[in-house]
């Protein structure tokens, strides 16, 4: 089963977040991470610039990727219930590798815990995530660097992108990022849309998410023509090229 063709898909800005500020996400390489420079907000402040993309662009879900929690396991929990507390819609990648951190981070105010791939141990810890916080409020990312899944292959009995993709969603999931981390901030336009597009063939009733590397309203369209409901964006939207309508 598919789903009929979309004109356009939802923006859902992103938060990359490491020690309390923003920072400019380019290619996956986090050790060169600095903090943001924005025509929205005159600071890096998480919440000054969550504040502006809700009241400028009228963006209210929110993607936050706690860099510190998936790199070194110490969640930014003040930054994350300041958000939650301010109104801010949010789904957050906060490093998740047990059942306890997605409860965690559900009775702080988060409305939707993602599960990226690159720190879950393998499907049984989907399956567990998706009984305890369920499916509505839990996404899968599936996080790539040039097209290669970043996780031991080992630990996924069908390790390329399309067997894991379909492992989670058997595992019960519903929702699901397809993320190359390789695009992000590069300004080339998204890596991913023959994988997303092979993947709405599959399953059709899933919410598919996408970004990096997107410039513009034809990179939006080409998504939503590919199959993807909403694209996360930051560069294009700190730096002007993606204008509101």
């Amino acid at each position: 089963m598919t789903s009929p063709a979309r004109s356009t898909a939802e923006i859902i800005p992103v938060l990359d977040l490491m020690r309390g500020q923003v920072v400019r996400g380019i290619a996956g390489q986090r050790d060169s991470y600095q903090p943001i420079t924005s025509r929205l907000a005159d600071s890096a402040d998480p919440l000054e610039i969550a504040d502006a993309f809700a009241g400028q662009r009228g963006l209210d879900r929110i993607y936050l990727a706690d860099l510190d929690a998936i790199e070194n396991n110490q969640p930014a929990w003040n930054e994350i219930e300041r958000l939650a507390r301010a109104g801010h819609r949010l789904m957050v990648d906060a490093g998740l590798r047990d059942v306890d951190r997605a409860r965690d981070l559900v009775e702080r105010g988060v409305e939707t815990v993602v599960a990226g791939l690159e720190t879950i141990s393998g499907p049984e810890l989907v399956r567990e995530l998706v009984q305890a916080v369920g499916n509505e409020k839990l996404v899968f990312s599936l996080d790539l660097k040039q097209g290669v899944p970043m996780a031991n292959p080992d630990a996924w009995p069908e390790s390329t992108p399309d067997g894991i993709a379909d492992s989670v969603i058997d595992a019960g999931v519903v929702r699901l990022i397809v993320l190359d981390l390789a695009g992000v901030g590069t300004g080339n336009g998204p890596p991913t849309l023959e994988l997303c597009q092979r993947i709405r063939g599959r399953h059709g009733g899933i919410e598919l998410i996408t970004g990096g590397g997107i410039r513009g309203r034809h990179d939006i369209s080409d998504a939503a023509r590919a199959g993807v409901d909403a694209v996360l964006i930051a560069s294009a939207l700190h730096d002007g090229s993606l204008l509101p309508e």
